[in-house]
Formats: structure tokens, C-alpha cells, sequence
């Protein structure tokens, strides 16, 4: 057996409180945990495997004893404040938060020889395995093994920093039938877990505490919130707020100024249109930082005021308020919070004060932001002074400040209100030959225009134009759909509702249904028009009061009644094959309070152009099922992230074969349900197509059986596949001549345009929204090594 390493072997002296090592905390102090030379390594731990266990090979035993040297630089401090490279705490702010001691015995005070002997090999080799080889070890000692036992184990795990192995001893632990809750174990490995990046395994250890009774120490809330916003992307910030508020509300504890700033930074790091939604807790991080007597960074306020002035209804007194305490801090007002001030004035029409707060800007000398004459055209243009706007957008140009996005948006915006037809084809122009991007709004500007003005040959060369253009919207068809109604283009309107329903990208909704109704009643195809009304009634559209009059009275005329019908709730063939799809990619579902009814969470990611998609279709497929709250009858901008339906009993057949107690399974019949159709929705869902052609499908749940049924349902249709396990994830890849085959098999069901998002993307987009933060390393799976609990 190969020499044993004192950073390998179980240290028997383990009693030791966690000294936090993480980026949010400044150098720690020296560890508690108290390691000696290899003296404190006895000569009995080179033992041979315990009668039962295979013998494991030198490379195994490698992987474990050869621990890089440099892994003692992973815990130096990295800045997660505000701002990176300032001083966002007083010294004592940053001292690290300290978790429960943890007291372990030492592996010498166990009387029993054969005992130490087992479980100093357990520590050796168990780290080496993965997945199923782990838990049958683990299994194979359920005779003898304790939980003091079990508890070194996972200990040593964690001193190794194989924090993974710790995690799966844990959860052995947890399904035993000895097993007692032990507050201190669980805080170790979810802050361990937490700072290893392993977020949703850490909020597993969390939430079982909760369910324990017992508050989860501060040292766990702090890690978990600081692993949710180190997330990419923001991911999970609604993650971070849901911990940090529990932190305050539920475990009384007061956050340090570190965690605060950290947190408030994540909240205005998006754009102000979807950052203004934050502002709730933006304002009770505020409060917070302020009722514990920390101090208020300078940036805090402006951030505050910036989210206060994207409000829909300005709070004028509270940006005042904010504005004066920052006035008191001693903080001057930059740029940045001028402008955010001229926006708050403009929206109310003021005039007087955006143009004083222009005053202080072009005396600070700083160079003139675009973002302040949108707001000065926007204070002129609230008091019915459009053609002053106009000579803001021009006094911008004269000044050589180029205009950007949002410049053009507000100028062509405010002249199409006015009606200055001459004025916005020229700035449209001007506009589309700068070769900017995100041309849509104004063109939807201008067609309303042209609709009010009844110009409706211009406003279908302006629809061609869009769709040559800008990828088209419900948005776009619809102002289309009711011009063609309008002039009585009855045949020209149903083939565009044709092409709406038809097409997953733009789809139908309660007004476009509206549009076509009215159409086919002006034309007195009254035959037309029932099945329109049938349709908006099974799908749950409400039906304009005049047009239910108007059809009434047409069907009478033919000696036809038209009563209400009463809708029976059933999931349609496509329906079923969709949520199929969508399940396999990760969609959520649980039950209601009621037995055997069950909801449908639909989730998708906010930062994918590909899942944006996708929700307005899979919103408009299941509007029927939709609860009330998760309804959007607006434009599909308005459709939230994630929506869920009503309780029904209808899913809970597929919650009975997609998940058991909670956790997601594969169904036994899975491999005889992968239709063309299943597969376009889980590929749109939680797949990928790189940009080398390949295609990578995420599979949320399962073990080797069920992904082994499909990869052999796949391969009768001459589909060869290779499968990776990828922490709780498997990903089922095509390759090659395999990729066009699979493709040519879903593409009649994919959306128009979606595989050029998903390639633009690049990665997976599953719905978990952590994108494998929480994963182990890649590694070939052969089918039979999942891990099972045997």
C-alpha cells in the first residue's frame, strides 16, 4: 500500500470550530483545527480492505493522497463589497462569522481495533469514488457503522476538502435508521458546500435544519447568500434575497455592512427597467444598514435614487429625503444621481426642476450624458411642447454628443404622439441607417401612428420593412391583423391569424382572437366567426361584448342558437407531449393541498434570448391552465419569468411518473413517449446546439436505467448518443452525422429562428438557473455506475 500522507489520512484529533474561509471575509485566524506530523498517523491504518470491500487500485489511492499544495491559496480574501478595491467596513466588520463548534472523537479513543481499522479505510478510499461505488461501500458497512462513525467520515471528507464526498456521506447518514440530527455536522457541510460553489446541495443542508426546528447559524446564511450572488449573471438574486431576509426576520442575526453592500450592488446591477422592480429590497437593505449603524456608502444612495426614479409613480418625497440624508452624509451629487433626479422630474412633467438639475450638470463641467436630454425631452414633451424636444434631440447633434438607442426611441416616440409624420420618417430613417440595434419599438410607434391616421399602405410597408428586420412579435402582427380588419381585407387578415396561430414564435392571444372575430362579423361569416368564439372559450379568452352581441344575432338569423358552452378542462395531445418535453429539460411540479391534485411551475431564465421565446409560446399554449395571478392578458412583454397553473388532477398522473417523494425520476415508460414532438420541447427547453453543430440535451433526474432507455429508444430510430453525468444532471450529446439526424427529426416542431438563439447562447439552458454552479467535474458515465441507493 502506498505511504500514508498526514493530508490525506484522518487526523484523530478533529475537535475543531469552522474558521470561515471565504471571499466575503478578510484573512482568517489560523485554523482551530489542530494537525500533527505523521506521528499522529498510526501504523494500523495501513490496513488491509475489510473482508467484503474490493481492494482499490494505486490510482485510486493516488487521487486521494497526492493533494495539491497550492490548494492553501484558495482561501485568501477577495473583495465582495460595492465596490472592489475600497473600504466598505470598519475592522471589526471584517472578522469572519464564526459557526458552532463541531467536536468529533478521536479515532484512538475508540476501544475496538477492527473499528479504527474500518474506518481509517473508509477515509482513505471512500473519497476516490463516485456515484454508485460510493453508496455501495457505504451500504456494505451498515452492520457495524455508527453515526459517530459516519460523522468522522464526513468530517475527514471535509478536511480534505472533497467536500462533494462529504455531501454524500451526509446524505447516507440522513437515511439511516440510527441517524440523530447533529446542528453542528450540518452547519460544517453546508458551509463547506457554500463556499465550494455547491449552492443547491447547500441549500438542501439548509432547509433540513429549518425543517429540524432550529434557526441555521449566521455563518450559513452569510455563505449562502454569498454563493447565490456569485451566481453568473444574477441568476439567483431572488435566491440571496429570500436567505438574507430569513437571516434578519427569522434568525434575528445582524448581517455585516459587507454582506449588505454585496447584496444591494446585485440589486442595480441590471438595467433600471428590470432593476426597478428591486427597489422593496433595495429599501430594506437600506434599513437595515441604517437601524444597525453602519455606515451608508455613497453609492447606496444614488443606487436608491436611481431605482426610484424608473417608478412608474414617482415617490417624490423619498427621493428628497434620500437626497438630503446624503447632503448630511457629506456626499456630493454626481453625475449619475442628477440625471436619475432630472428622470423622477421629467415623468412628472416638470420642467422648472429638470431644467434647474440641467443647470447644476452643465456647472459641474462634466461631459453632457445622452441620458439627460432624453429626460429634457421628456419634460417638454409630458407639457405638450413636442417640437421643443425636438430641438433638445438637435442641440444634442449640434453638439457633436452622438445619439444612442434610447435617444432615437424618445424622439421618435414623442413625434409620433404628435403626429409629425414628415418628421418621424425622417428620424426613422436617420435611425435605421445608423445601424443600431433594437429597431422594434420604434417601428411599433410608427405603425400605431399610421393606424390612428388611417395611413394603412404605409403601415404595411412598414410591417414588411420590421419583418425584413427585427425578428417579428405577437406585438407587431397584431397592429398588422387589425389594419387588414379595418379596411375590410377579410381573406388577407385570416391568413395572417393563420400564420399567428400557426407559427410558436408569435402565437394568439385575447386581442388578436378580438381583431379576427369583429373581422369575420363585419363580413357576415358568421360560420367563421363561431369557430373563432369556440376556440377564445376553450382557451378561456374573454369575448368583447359587442362582438357576443353581434354573433348572437347572425346565428339567430340562420336559426341558430348560440348558447354558453361549458368548457370540460382536458389536456390535449400536443399539451401532453409538450409538458413531457418540458419535464424531462427540468420543469418543476408539486402537489396542492388537496390529494391527488398537483401544479405546473413553468420557470425560464431571464438573461435567454431562447427561453424569453419560449415563454411567451409556452404562455399562450396553456393559457386555459393558467392561474389567475400568472394571466397576462398585455403585450407579450408583460408575461412573467416564471407562472404556474391551476391545481387539477389532470397532472397528477405526470407527477406520479416524473417525480417520487419530491425528487425528479425518469418514467419507466419513458423510451416509448420520446415522440418528435417530446424531444423539440426538451432540446428548446433544457438543450443546446453548439456551435460546431452538436447537440446536447440536460436530463433533470433519473438514474442509469431510465437514461439507458432512452439512449436505446433513441438509438432505434438510428440516433447514437454519448451520455455524461455532470453532477445531478445527465447530458445526452449527438455528434456529428447523429446532430443532423436528430435535428431533422424536431425541426418541423421547433420554433422559427430558435436554433439560432440557442447557438448565439452556446450553453445550456435548463431551468435550474444555477447553469451547473452546483455540479461535480465532468466525467464519463458508463451507464451501470449511476448512483443508486441499494
Amino acid at each position: 500500500m502506498a505511504t500514508t500522507s498526514p493530508c490525506a489520512a484522518p487526523s484523530p484529533s478533529l475537535r475543531c470550530p469552522l474558521a470561515l474561509s471565504h471571499p466575503f471575509a478578510s484573512p482568517p485566524p489560523p485554523p482551530a483545527l489542530r494537525l500533527a506530523g505523521p506521528k499522529l498517523l498510526p501504523g494500523r491504518l495501513a490496513v488491509s480492505p475489510p473482508p467484503g470491500i474490493p481492494a482499490v487500485a494505486s490510482a485510486l489511492e493516488s487521487l486521494i493522497l497526492d493533494l495539491d499544495d497550492d490548494e492553501e491559496d484558495e482561501d485568501e480574501e477577495t473583495e465582495f463589497g460595492l465596490f472592489q478595491g475600497e473600504a466598505w467596513a470598519a475592522a471589526d466588520e471584517r472578522e469572519a462569522v464564526r459557526s458552532p463548534e463541531l467536536v468529533v472523537p478521536e479515532l484512538e479513543e475508540l476501544p475496538e481495533q477492527w473499528r479504527r481499522s474500518r474506518i481509517a479505510w473508509l477515509c482513505k478510499e471512500l473519497p476516490a469514488y463516485k456515484h454508485s461505488t460510493f453508496t455501495r461501500i457505504l451500504n456494505a458497512q451498515r452492520k457495524w457503522i455508527t453515526q459517530d462513525d459516519a460523522t468522522y467520515v464526513a468530517v475527514h471528507c471535509l478536511r480534505i476538502r472533497n467536500n462533494d464526498a462529504a455531501f454524500r456521506v451526509y446524505s447516507w447518514m440522513v437515511r439511516q435508521h440510527w441517524f440523530r440530527f447533529n446542528f453542528a455536522l450540518a452547519t460544517r457541510v453546508a458551509d463547506c458546500l457554500g463556499r465550494d460553489g455547491k449552492v443547491e446541495k447547500c441549500r438542501e443542508v439548509f432547509e433540513a435544519m429549518v425543517k429540524q426546528g432550529r434557526v441555521p447559524a449566521e455563518s450559513t446564511f452569510h455563505i449562502l447568500i454569498v454563493a447565490y450572488l456569485s451566481v453568473p449573471k444574477g441568476r439567483c438574486l431572488e435566491e440571496a434575497c429570500t436567505i438574507y431576509n430569513q437571516m434578519i426576520q427569522m434568525g434575528g442575526y445582524k448581517p455585516r455592512l459587507s454582506l449588505h453592500n454585496s447584496l444591494f450592488r446585485a440589486l442595480v446591477s441590471k438595467t433600471g427597467g428590470t432593476a426597478k422592480y428591486n427597489l422593496k429590497q433595495a429599501e430594506f437593505v437600506y434599513h437595515n444598514v441604517v437601524t444597525t449603524n453602519l455606515d451608508v456608502h455613497k453609492d447606496v444612495y444614488a443606487g436608491l435614487i436611481w431605482l426610484h426614479s424608473y417608478q412608474d409613480v414617482i415617490d417624490r418625497e423619498r427621493i428628497i429625503a434620500l437626497r438630503k440624508e446624503m447632503k448630511q452624509a457629506g456626499f456630493d451629487e454626481g453625475i449619475d444621481v442628477l440625471v436619475s433626479v432630472m428622470r423622477a422630474f421629467s415623468k412628472e412633467g416638470n420642467v422648472a426642476e429638470t431644467e434647474a438639475t440641467w443647470h447644476n450638470i452643465l456647472q459641474s463641467g462634466s461631459d453632457l450624458p445622452v441620458q439627460a436630454y432624453v429626460c429634457r425631452m421628456e419634460a417638454y414633451a409630458r407639457t405638450g411642447e413636442p417640437m421643443k424636444s425636438l430641438d433638445m434631440f438637435k442641440e444634442m447633434k449640434d453638439k457633436n454628443i452622438p445619439p444612442n438607442v434610447a435617444s432615437y426611441h424618445k424622439i421618435i416616440e414623442i413625434m409620433t404622439k404628435a403626429r409629425e409624420v414628415d418628421i418621424v420618417e425622417q428620424l426613422m430613417n436617420e435611425f435605421i441607417e445608423s445601424d443600431m440595434k433594437h429597431l422594434m419599438p420604434a417601428f411599433l410607434d410608427l405603425m400605431y401612428m399610421y393606424m390612428d391616421l388611417d395611413m394603412h399602405e404605409k403601415l404595411e410597408l412598414t410591417f414588411l420593412k420590421c419583418i425584413a428586420r427585427c425578428r417579428p412579435n405577437r406585438i407587431l402582427y397584431t397592429i398588422y391583423l387589425e389594419s387588414l380588419v379595418k379596411v375590410g381585407n377579410i381573406e388577407k387578415a385570416e391568413e395572417v391569424f393563420g400564420e399567428m396561430h400557426n407559427n410558436g414564435m408569435i402565437g394568439t392571444n385575447t386581442k388578436s382572437c378580438n381583431i379576427m372575430l369583429r373581422g369575420y362579423l363585419s363580413a357576415e361569416d358568421y360560420q367563421k366567426a363561431e369557430k373563432v368564439y369556440d376556440m377564445m372559450s376553450k382557451k378561456k379568452y374573454d369575448v368583447q361584448a359587442d362582438s357576443l352581441e353581434k354573433l348572437q344575432s347572425g346565428l339567430l338569423l340562420n336559426k341558430k342558437v348560440i348558447k354558453p358552452k361549458t368548457v370540460s378542462m382536458k389536456l390535449d395531445q400536443e399539451q401532453r407531449e409538450i409538458l413531457i418535453g418540458l419535464l424531462l429539460g427540468g420543469t418543476r411540479m408539486e402537489s396542492y393541498a388537496q390529494r391527488g391534485v398537483h401544479i405546473v411551475h413553468f420557470q425560464f431564465q431571464e438573461d435567454s434570448n431562447a427561453h424569453s421565446v419560449l415563454r411567451v409560446h409556452i404562455h399562450e399554449r396553456f393559457f386555459e391552465w393558467l392561474s389567475s395571478a400568472s394571466r397576462s392578458f398585455d403585450d407579450g412583454s408583460k408575461i412573467p419569468y416564471q407562472f404556474s397553473t391551476i391545481p387539477h388532477q389532470h397532472f397528477s398522473f405526470f407527477a406520479d411518473q416524473f417525480f417520487l417523494k419530491g425528487q425528479p425520476v425518469l418514467p419507466k415508460l419513458i423510451h416509448r413517449w420520446l415522440t418528435p414532438r417530446v424531444l423539440a420541447y426538451w432540446f428548446m427547453f433544457g438543450g443546446s446546439k453548439l456551435p460546431s453543430g452538436d447537440i446536447v440535451l440536460k436530463l433533470s433526474g433519473g438514474n442509469s436505467e431510465g437514461v439507458e432507455r432512452i439512449v436505446n429508444s433513441l438509438h432505434t430510430q438510428s440516433l447514437t448518443s454519448k451520455v455524461k453525468r455532470k453532477g445531478r444532471f445527465f447530458w445526452i450529446g449527438f455528434q456529428g452525422s447523429n446532430a443532423e439526424s436528430f435535428w431533422r427529426i424536431i425541426e418541423p416542431h421547433v420554433l422559427n429562428n430558435f436554433a439560432s438563439l440557442v447557438t448565439q447562447e452556446g450553453s445550456s439552458i435548463g431551468s435550474d438557473g444555477t447553469q451547473d454552479t452546483d455540479t461535480d467535474s465532468d466525467d464519463d458515465m458508463q451507464m451501470s455506475d449511476t448512483e443508486r441507493d441499494e
